[in-house]
C-alpha cells in the first residue's frame, strides 16, 4: 500500500480523536481545553483509552466541565462518576488529583489554558514542560495533551509524539513529526495522530495495515 493510501485508510478507519471520544468538542476556549486537560489526566495511568474517555464523559455529565466547577465539587462527586464508568482501582487518587488540578490551573493560569500556551512562548518543549506540572500529568500526558491540543493550536502542528512515529515506521510511513506533517492537510494532524496511536494500541491493525 502506498503512503498515501495508508494515510487515506488511516484516518477513515481511525481517525478519531480522543477528544472527539470523549465528548469533547475542542476549540480554542476555556472550558474545551480544560475538558482535555482532564481527559489528559484520566489516560496518564495504565488504564484502557475507552475507559478513560468513558470517565471523561462522566464528568462531564456531572456538570464538571470548567476547571472551577472541578474544584468546587466534592471528591465523592468525582469519585461517583469515576466509578460508573468502571474506572477502577485508580478511582480515589485519580478524584484526588482532579480536585488538585483544577486548584492549580484557577492559581497558575486564571482557568484558562491559553494562558499556557501563551507562557510557553509557542514552543512546543515549554508546553509539554508545563503541562506536566499539573498533577498525574508526566511526559506520556504532556504528549497526549499535545497531539490532541495542535487540532486548535495551529503553532503546535505538526506534533506526533513517540508512541505515533513508532507505529508509523512499522507501516512504512515517515516516522517524524515533520514527515508525516507533510502527508496532510494540517488541520489534519491531530486526526493523523491519533489514528496512529489506535492502531499501535492493535497489534491486528498493524498487522492489516502492513500487507494490505
Amino acid at each position: 500500500m502506498k503512503s498515501d493510501e495508508t494515510v487515506a485508510e488511516l484516518l477513515s478507519a481511525y481517525g478519531r480523536t480522543y477528544a472527539e471520544e470523549a465528548g469533547i468538542t475542542l476549540r480554542d476556549k476555556p472550558a474545551p481545553l480544560y475538558q482535555l486537560l482532564v481527559l489528559t489526566v484520566l489516560c496518564s495511568i495504565r488504564i484502557k483509552a475507552e475507559i478513560a474517555a468513558g470517565a471523561a464523559r462522566e464528568l462531564f455529565a456531572a456538570g464538571l466541565r470548567t476547571p472551577r466547577a472541578m474544584a468546587d465539587s466534592g471528591w465523592r462527586v468525582r469519585v461517583d462518576a469515576l466509578g460508573r464508568a468502571h474506572y477502577v482501582r485508580y478511582d480515589e487518587s485519580t478524584a484526588t488529583a482532579l480536585g488538585r488540578g483544577a486548584e492549580f490551573v484557577l492559581d497558575r493560569w486564571h482557568g484558562d489554558l491559553r494562558r499556557m500556551w501563551a507562557e510557553a512562548g509557542g514552543e512546543r518543549g515549554q508546553l509539554a514542560g508545563l503541562v506536566q506540572e499539573v498533577p498525574r500529568i508526566g511526559p506520556v500526558g504532556a504528549g497526549i495533551f499535545c497531539r490532541e491540543a495542535q487540532a486548535v493550536w495551529p503553532g503546535l502542528r505538526p506534533f506526533f509524539d513517540e508512541r505515533s512515529c513508532a507505529t508509523a515506521k512499522e507501516l512504512g510511513l515517515p516516522h517524524t513529526a515533520r514527515g508525516l506533517g507533510a502527508l496532510v492537510r494540517p488541520e489534519d494532524a491531530a486526526r493523523l495522530a491519533a489514528a496512529l496511536v489506535r492502531v499501535g494500541l492493535s497489534r491486528g491493525a498493524v498487522r492489516e495495515l502492513q500487507v494490505a
